[in-house]
Order: C-alpha cells, then structure tokens, then sequence
C-alpha cells in the first residue's frame, strides 16, 4: 500500500538542491538561480566546481536575455561535496547523477534518511523507471520521475512519472511546484521506458542511423532535412498537429483516410542496426564534417542563442504553452 505525502505549499519553496553537477544537474542549478531560488548542489569531488561553475555562467547568458526573476542571482549559489550538508534546508531535490540504476539507488536510499519526509525528491532520469529507482527508499512515496530536456535551464519540458510507491499527492506537489518554476510539466499515464519526448526523438534516431549504415544519407543531409523541414514546425506544434492540419479541413481524417495505407510501406525500421564500427565512424566523421571545427563551447552558445530566439518568438505569437 502506497504511504500518504503531505508536502508544504509549492509557492513557498525558497531552497532546492540539485544532485550532480554534470550538463543536466548544473543546467538545473542554473535555472533554478534564475527563477530566484537559493539553490546548493551536491558535486561528488572538489574538482567539479570549476565545471559547474563554467556551465552556469554559460546558461546565464541566455537565461538574462529570457528574463530573470526576482532576486535571482548567481550568488545564491552553495555546494559541498558532503550529501547531507547539501541537502540540508532544502524545500525540493532534483537528482542528477549519471544514468546508472545502482548508483540512483544508492543516492535515493541516502536521500531517504537525510531528507524530511515532506520534501520531495524527484529524478532527472532519461529512461529508468521510478519503481526501481525507489526499491530501496525508506520513504518512496515522495519519490517522482521529473525528466527535464536538454538543456534544461532552455527548454520547459519535465515529463513526471510515478513509481509503484509514489504518493499521488507527491506528483500533484511536484506538477504545482515545475509551473510556480516556469516549467511545462507533463504527467505521463503510465510507467513506460524512455517516457514520451525521448521514444519519440529515439525512433527519428534509429532511421538516421539505418540512412547512414545503408548508404542512404549522410550526417549533413539528415540534419539539413530536419532543420529545414519539420524542424521550425514541431517549434510551433507536435506531429499529430501537423498531420491534422497537413488534412486540410478534413483534418486528421482525412491524412489517414488519404495517407493510412502507406503506413504499411518499408519507410521503417522498427529494431535499431547494429552499431558496428563503421557506422560509429560514420556518424563521428560526418558530425565532425558538419562542426567545420567549431568548438562544442561554440555550439552549445549558438545552439542557446537560438532557443532562446525561438522561445521568445513563440511567446510574442502565444503559441507557447503557459507554464
């Protein structure tokens, strides 16, 4: 039976802790500075801070041009290398350590005892599943999936997903407290691996990676073909929108009335191929061809300027989703 969760008021949350201070876990400290919180995090050795502290001050630069709220600053910035004097005082945890099933439950056993039971602890994970992840939390019930996309300080995706023994009310706290943080969470109906977001762009992935074993296309023309194709649409609606209207006033009845049979086509492959060292060299040397020398540095801040260009497009149209 699932045990009862009674957190404090979302709205009142004034101190989080990220767990990890990788891409994932310090874009969340990053973004969580940004919305006005005092936020620590927990890095696993000293070395890491020189790390965590490049990323957030990368992530600044496009957050200050999104907005910050008030009394957001990088000051509010603690960490320790010490797991129970990072959480101390904290109101929410997000954990983000590296995607391994073992260590997670290590992390959340801990968590289990040095967090108040009203504190809920959410994961970052991309894919495992929150029953397992909690098999060995004492108090499993405040325990939620809250898999955000990268990077996270940009884009306003949590997907949430509760684990055999989450609390209902633990997700319902966690769902209130993302949109008083100006997220866009998004409650799955059930427990499935890889969620939404990552099956969808995973099945795009595996036929580029058939394209490029067979010859069929190369890194450049794949990447060109989304970017100036369905890409800047799915910045405006998802694909079975896109269908909908692709219908013309019979809408989606009339794409599957029209185009239903050539679902039944070879278009896909629905197994992943066997990633042999040939096609992983074809993948690199064509990512590494595209790049023309560009640092990942470089990228990341033009990938950033241009999310950030775009989320500010979306809401001078209304098309973003409000948080």
């Amino acid at each position: 039976m699932t045990q009862e969760f009674s957190g404090k008021d979302p709205k009142s949350v004034q101190k989080v802790t990220s767990i990890g201070a990788g891409p994932i876990g310090a874009g969340w400290a990053a973004y969580f500075l940004s919305q006005g919180y005092k936020v620590s995090v927990y890095l696993h050795e000293e070395s890491e801070k020189n790390v965590l502290h490049n990323l957030i001050n990368t992530a600044w630069i496009s957050l200050e041009a999104l907005g910050l709220a008030e009394g957001a600053s990088r000051d509010n910035l603690y960490y320790s290398t010490d797991l129970a004097d990072a959480v101390n005082g904290s109101e929410f945890i997000q954990e983000s350590v590296p995607e391994n099933l073992a260590l997670k439950q290590k992390i959340f056993a801990q968590l289990g005892e040095l967090v108040p039971e009203n504190v809920v602890i959410a994961s970052s994970t991309s894919g495992l599943p929150m029953s397992e992840i909690q098999a060995h939390c004492s108090t499993p019930q405040r325990t939620v999936v809250g898999h955000p996309f990268n990077p996270p300080y940009l884009l306003p995706l949590v997907e949430i997903v509760r684990g055999s023994q989450t609390s209902a009310e633990a997700v319902k706290w966690l769902v209130e407290f993302y949109q008083v943080a100006g997220k866009a969470p998004l409650v799955l109906s059930k427990e499935i691996p890889g969620f939404i977001a990552t099956r969808l762009q995973e099945a795009i992935w595996r036929e580029a990676l058939h394209m490029v074993d067979n010859d069929e296309a190369t890194v450049e023309q794949i990447d060109f073909a989304i970017t100036n194709g369905p890409g800047p649409r799915w910045a405006l609606m998802g694909p079975c929108m896109a269908f909908h209207l692709g219908g013309g006033e019979g809408g989606m009845a009339y794409t599957l009335d029209q185009f239903g049979p050539a679902l039944k086509l070879p278009w896909t492959r629905l197994k992943a191929p066997e990633l042999t060292k040939e096609l992983r060299n074809k993948m690199v040397d064509g990512c590494l061809r595209e790049a023309d020398g560009r640092e990942i540095s470089e990228m990341n801040r033009d990938r950033d300027r241009g999310l950030v260009a775009i989320r500010n497009a979306l809401k001078a149209s209304g098309s973003e989703v409000d948080s």
